[in-house]
């Protein structure tokens, strides 16, 4: 047995928006041209009629992964706390809410689940006797700026860092030890290996602020401040600036990436993986064979190796966000990109 490759079906949202591909194309693509059988879905985007789906959907759900014989690994879960628009969701609410998701994952065939970073632990918990009745997982995503483990970083008191819980993996295992289950775990996202910006970021920054100069400048001084220190230097340095703030959150997001070792602690727990990317292109010197080259991907893959991690790798392209304000001419080819994608997944993974 080896690590096994999946497709988020999130890496093809532009042609699910332009009609160029549905869901079953996209099942058919990564059946018949990537030769593997992962699929994970975004509950909204491709769930008609979500989150109380009629049974003709199911059925024809279940029958297109059955005709394919495909595998229905992780279901992703944003859990939208404004539904009410009336009034914000207690926890108790969402984590009705979160069972019932967690049902219809079960009814459409999935293993796991992945509630969003932000989910509150106490709303997972409050969940875990049904994930454990219907025999679903559930992981909770570690994204970047997350570390695998808060020991090692400092956590930002400003920017969207604040809003994230540095303990989260630790808080997981906590619940797993108290409680004995199996059914919670944790869904690395490889945006935390990320070691440097990615071009289509950069590139996006600078089409997006009059005073392009402030992006080269973060991206030569980051690492030189604390993720706090970076905004009030910006406004020190360019007072006129008009620089968005997320934008710099992610110009300096490679300066929070996760120790790759600290897989080692966590594989046990591991539901699946998201396997972020921005760009593939080919390795100078190596035709055919692709990289990208802002993610560490060979060190994680050889430590998953080396602990004998045998669940999915699920590719989740999300370079294309910062080339879609260019036009459709300019977009680039999703399809393509996730194919180079595992032209490097079966290449590290067999190495």
């Amino acid at each position: 047995m080896s690590i096994k490759r999946g497709v988020s079906l999130y890496s093809y949202q532009q042609e699910q928006f332009f009609k160029q591909m549905d869901f079953h194309d996209m099942v058919r693509e990564v059946r018949e041209n990537l030769d593997t059988d992962g699929i994970e879905i975004i509950d909204e985007a491709t769930i008609k009629g979500y989150p109380f789906p009629s049974e003709s959907f199911v059925f024809d759900f279940r029958n297109t992964m059955a005709r394919y014989d495909m595998q229905a690994v992780t279901m992703d879960i944003y859990l939208d706390v404004h539904q009410f628009r009336d009034h914000i969701m207690t926890h108790r609410e969402a984590a009705e809410r979160l069972k019932n998701d967690i049902r219809l994952a079960a009814k459409l065939g999935f293993k796991n689940v992945r509630p969003l970073c932000l989910v509150p632990i106490d709303v997972i918990e409050m969940a875990l006797p049904v994930a454990e009745e219907c025999d679903v997982r559930m992981g909770k995503e570690i994204h970047a700026p997350l570390p695998i483990f808060k020991a090692n970083k400092q956590q930002p008191t400003t920017g969207m860092a604040a809003a994230l819980d540095f303990r989260m993996a630790e808080q997981i295992l906590e619940l797993a030890a108290r409680t004995g289950s199996k059914h919670v775990g944790l869904v690395p996202d490889f945006g935390v290996f990320q070691h440097s910006p990615c071009r289509p970021g950069i590139e996006y920054a600078k089409r997006h602020t009059k005073y392009p100069e402030i992006v080269d400048w973060i991206l030569e001084n980051s690492v030189n401040y604390s993720p706090d220190d970076i905004f009030t230097a910006i406004r020190e340095k360019f007072p006129q600036n008009d620089i968005n703030p997320g934008m710099i959150s992610r110009l300096s997001l490679h300066e929070s990436s996760a120790d790759p070792e600290d897989l080692r602690q966590i594989i046990p727990y591991i539901v699946s993986i998201h396997g972020k990317f921005y760009e593939m292109t080919e390795i100078p010197g190596h035709p055919g064979e692709y990289e990208d080259v802002s993610i560490d991907y060979e060190t994680p893959i050889r430590i998953l190796k080396e602990c004998g991690y045998e669940g999915y790798i699920n590719s989740e392209y999300e370079g294309q966000r910062d080339q879609q304000d260019m036009g459709f001419e300019n977009l680039p080819d999703s399809v393509e990109q996730v194919r180079r994608h595992h032209e490097m997944l079966k290449r590290l993974i067999a190495k």
